[in-house]
């Protein structure tokens, strides 16, 4: 029996960009992009239509931005992951991704490779972000906390997931993480899965606590 293909949703308004995420997504075995669309206004619909397993969101879009559709989407559909796109990586638009409920985020100068292997991290139920962006994202947490935001202290990392995300934050790769704990690229993914997930699902408040507590900034 054939194994299932995870099913994407793109949303990318550059036509030659889209048209070739399309092309390698389809290209990809395990791995169907049903529709590719220049604009989520109708993405509600869409995601009824056709049930995907990830959505691949650019942020720049006519009509209606990528953050405004994933705002739309976290409040129906928390569980869906959402993949960020975009030119920029400015500090204010990569937390505002996050805090809207973005299960990851890539720069569009990311390798093709490096695409088809965070979509299926996010399937996994990672959440696929660099070690780059990663780190913008800890010193925002460090420059919210300076300018005055109160901190509360029931962050819950464990002692592993501290470890992990500490040599993440130093720019070390999945499989420089895996060496290092003596542990399977899946497990590390797990790992990852579950850190993201405490730093991200809560309010920004708590986030920037847990990134404060954790002393990593």
């Amino acid at each position: 029996m054939a194994e299932e293909s995870i099913i994407v949703l793109l949303y990318e308004d550059v036509d030659f960009y889209r048209e070739g995420l399309y092309q390698l997504i389809n290209g990809t075995p395990g791995m169907k992009c049903v529709h590719a669309y220049s604009n989520p206004k109708d993405v509600m619909v869409h995601i009824k239509l056709y049930q995907p397993d990830i959505i691949l969101m650019d942020i720049e879009m006519p009509e209606l931005t990528g953050i405004e559709a994933l705002k739309m989407i976290h409040l129906q559909y928390p569980n869906l992951p959402v993949i960020m796109q975009t030119v920029h990586d400015t500090d204010d638009v990569i937390f505002e991704s996050l805090c809207a409920g973005a299960s990851g985020y890539l720069v569009k100068k990311t390798k093709a490779s490096e695409i088809l292997e965070s979509i299926e991290e996010a399937y996994r139920g990672g959440s696929p972000m660099n070690p780059h962006i990663a780190k913008k994202v800890l010193s925002m947490f460090k420059l919210m906390h300076e300018k005055g935001i109160p901190i509360s202290h029931d962050f819950d990392l464990t002692e592993r997931e501290k470890g992990i995300l500490s040599f993440l934050v130093k720019g070390h790769s999945q499989k420089m993480i895996a060496s290092e704990f003596n542990i399977s690229i899946d497990t590390v993914r797990f790992h990852f899965k579950n850190i993201y997930k405490k730093l991200q699902v809560h309010t920004q408040t708590e986030a920037v606590s847990k990134a404060i507590n954790l002393k990593l900034v």
